[in-house]
């Protein structure tokens, strides 16, 4: 999968930016504060239609402007493809395909697989659970739309059957019947949601060991552990344990949507006992697993985003990234740093056509 082209209008801090990419390899210099990593969010916007920053989509709209343009020309091999995100901001966000719109935000996932490494995904060992539930979804949703609508619709049910939980708390009530009313989708699609989930955790598993043993060239040994309510008894009977607690709480309160992922290095918890460096190599043996599964999975190349990783990383661990990504073909790659002169270096020894664009 190829961006040929890129369009913005009213993005952040872009009034207008037009750009005609590299099949290889582009790069955005400039000083800290012109929007370079603004212009990655765009590019994961076409992918999964969302910012990977977290924010808000009217929160992205230029200050004192009425909405944001996302444009880009995609080429998957065999024809070029427009993709066109628009966000009024008095009206819902709209995707469209060769000027189609998507039924669907979600029919769009997968369409242009994508991963980016950058500074925030330390948040994914530091933060609670909800940050890794989101990774873990955002990886299986590129190669599985059933996941996705599975998980789509189990949400939709969690916030139901919280609803009338919270219902019964307000009118001094209590209907079993109403509420077994939402057990059963949650259980179908639990269910399902966690046997994916535990099929794609192990098998990533063995990817993240050997990258990371390339880019640390270390000997620690790296588990990822998914640990579900689901693992020790089924979901039908977790609800029926639970609810006593979840009327009393006024929520759901056991399920796949409490979900975690555990890091752990040598046994022990990565978050307590890794060094920042060896917590920066398993982050980036994540990511590169993550495209590896990906491209195994769908047959699609992802594009590969690397926001400021350059100025974050010891130039071991940049060596040896860049030696993986001359080795496994990763495709199409987007970089940004605030040095011309690191990036051409680093460009070099990747030995692909590359584009700088200075901003």
């Amino acid at each position: 999968m190829i961006i040929k082209k890129l369009s913005l209008i009213n993005f952040k801090n872009h009034p207008e930016r037009n750009f005609e990419f590299s099949a290889q390899i582009n790069c955005f210099v400039g000083n800290n504060g012109v929007g370079k990593t603004n212009i990655l969010d765009s590019l994961y916007y076409l992918s999964m239609a969302k910012s990977f920053l977290g924010n808000k989509d009217l929160n992205n709209i230029k200050t004192d402007e009425d909405f944001f343009t996302i444009e880009g020309a995609i080429d998957d091999g065999e024809k070029e493809s427009i993709i066109k995100i628009q966000q009024p901001k008095e009206a819902k966000k709209i995707i469209k395909k060769n000027d189609k719109t998507y039924d669907r935000m979600s029919d769009h996932i997968g369409f242009l697989p994508s991963v980016i490494i950058s500074p925030y995904d330390s948040n994914l060992i530091s933060d609670s659970g909800e940050s890794r539930r989101k990774f873990l979804d955002s990886m299986i949703s590129q190669t599985d739309s059933d996941y996705l609508f599975n998980l789509i619709q189990y949400q939709k049910t969690v916030q139901q059957r919280n609803a009338l939980l919270k219902d019964f708390a307000k009118n001094r009530y209590f209907d079993f019947d109403s509420l077994e009313i939402y057990n059963e989708p949650l259980i179908k699609f639990g269910t399902k949601i966690f046997e994916k989930r535990r099929e794609f955790t192990d098998s990533i598993v063995p990817l993240i060991q050997n990258y990371y043993d390339i880019i640390s060239k270390g000997k620690e040994k790296i588990t990822v552990i998914y640990e579900s309510d689901l693992s020790d008894q089924t979901f039908g009977t977790l609800l029926q344990q639970n609810l006593e607690k979840d009327r009393i709480l006024t929520y759901t309160s056991k399920g796949i949507h409490k979900d975690d992922l555990l890091f752990e290095m040598n046994g022990t918890s990565m978050k307590k006992t890794a060094s920042q460096g060896q917590q920066k190599s398993f982050l980036i043996a994540l990511k590169l697993s993550q495209m590896n599964r990906i491209k195994e999975l769908t047959g699609k190349t992802p594009i590969l985003l690397l926001d400021d990783i350059f100025d974050k990383l010891d130039d071991t661990r940049v060596s040896q990234l860049i030696e993986l990504v001359n080795q496994e073909h990763f495709g199409q790659i987007f970089i940004t740093d605030t040095s011309r002169e690191r990036t051409e270096n680093v460009v070099k020894r990747i030995n692909e056509e590359s584009k700088i664009f200075e901003l």
